[in-house]
């Protein structure tokens, strides 16, 4: 199929990323209709990736944004979404970041520490104006997933920690800027145990029950995202799981009459639509080791290198018989590797080869080291 969609790109310069925008379609739509049945809001997180067509494509089916950085409030606004659409968490959110946001009036802020509301209380009082914020909690609760992709362990950076909360809340007494109205929870990424999502569920109705204690209830409670996706055979499950993600929160989740339940969804939205199209430029081959040398690198596909994530590598020029090989790119680091002793039909220079579920943390991590050109993309209709 890819093959086939691929030839009105024949002269296309490698490397590039593919983005199949039907197969994209397809998947905000299955994720639109399962979160409607609910009432769910999802908002796209956009440091998946932040290309113009495929945020055109999310603007149109209604979600919103999710953002993690002053800019990618900014290139949300230009991409269309509207302030009252856009949320803004992030660990280290600077004062022109907040700024900018509060000077946009976003719908509301995942504040991350006590000094972060602070601050935002000190920028939004010299503005004359009110910030909405929810605190993003740190449940404490095991994503079982690769460590480097865990966000709601105490040991991480992210979140405020349980223990601070009883402290905390009289502040807003002094902090007549802040609108509190709601709760944040994100407890890392590409979950394929769906049991995390379950202790999720449980540890945010104890929560939800402490607050009530203290006459809390919030109009809005965003449980964050972290769905995955099968990166090792894409072509059986081209599409997440959305009906049973969805339905493991109506089943467990203890909303409060009329609270609005958020989700923010990246990688499961348009990790399968995109794959990185890369030329064999030399063969390798040692004692021990066949080395296909790639002309994609890791600085096209940051992901094997950072955290030694798996994608799917197909051969789209050969059918001849298999052989075994590391796949590895020109980058000057031993980490530009790609892929260990994996079979491939036989390959030879010249060859096109295909890196699957590329369109999630893909493009969008891309770097210049070793002064390499940008990486450009191409639109399957």
């Amino acid at each position: 199929m890819l093959k086939e969609q691929l030839k009105a790109f024949s002269q296309q310069p490698t490397p590039f990323y593919a983005y199949d925008l039907s197969l994209l379609r397809q998947t905000l739509d299955t994720a639109k209709t399962e979160a409607g049945k609910y009432g769910y809001h999802v908002h796209y997180a956009l440091k998946a990736n932040a290309n113009s067509p495929i945020l055109a494509e999310i603007l149109e089916r209604g979600f919103g944004a999710d953002c993690v950085s002053g800019n990618e409030v900014r290139r949300a606004l230009e991409a269309g979404f509207a302030p009252e659409q856009i949320v803004f968490a992030g660990v280290g959110k600077s004062d022109a970041e907040i700024n900018f946001a509060l000077d946009a009036n976003i719908f509301c802020f995942n504040s991350e520490s006590v000094q972060e509301l602070e601050v935002i209380q000190e920028l939004a009082a010299a503005k004359g104006k009110f910030a909405q914020v929810a605190l993003r909690i740190n449940p404490n609760v095991d994503a079982y997933t690769h460590k480097h992709i865990t966000t709601g362990l105490e040991e991480n950076k992210f979140g405020i920690n349980v223990w601070e909360l009883e402290e905390l809340l009289p502040q807003f007494a002094v902090w007549p800027n802040l609108k509190l109205i709601g709760l944040h929870f994100h407890i890392g990424s590409q979950i394929t145990d769906l049991r995390a999502f379950e202790n999720l569920c449980l540890r945010v109705n104890e929560l939800q029950n402490w607050f009530e204690e203290r006459e809390l209830i919030f109009p809005h409670l965003n449980v964050g995202g972290g769905l995955g996706v099968d990166y090792r055979t894409p072509e059986e499950n081209p599409i997440a799981d959305f009906a049973t993600y969805f339905g493991i929160f109506e089943r467990l989740l203890d909303k409060r009459p009329g609270q609005v339940v958020h989700f923010e969804l990246g990688r499961a939205l348009v990790a399968p639509s995109g794959n990185l199209i890369s030329k064999v430029l030399y063969m390798k081959h040692g004692q021990k080791t066949n080395f296909v040398i790639l002309d994609a690198g890791m600085t096209e596909l940051m992901r094997p290198a950072l955290y030694q994530a798996y994608h799917k590598i197909e051969n789209l020029t050969s059918d001849l018989p298999a052989k075994t090989y590391d796949v590895v790119g020109p980058i000057c680091e031993s980490t530009d590797c790609f892929s260990k002793a994996i079979e491939l039909p036989e390959t030879k220079r010249g060859d096109l080869v295909a890196i699957r579920t590329a369109g999630a943390y893909g493009e969008v991590m891309v770097s210049e080291y070793n002064l390499r050109d940008r990486v450009k993309a191409v639109y399957l209709s």
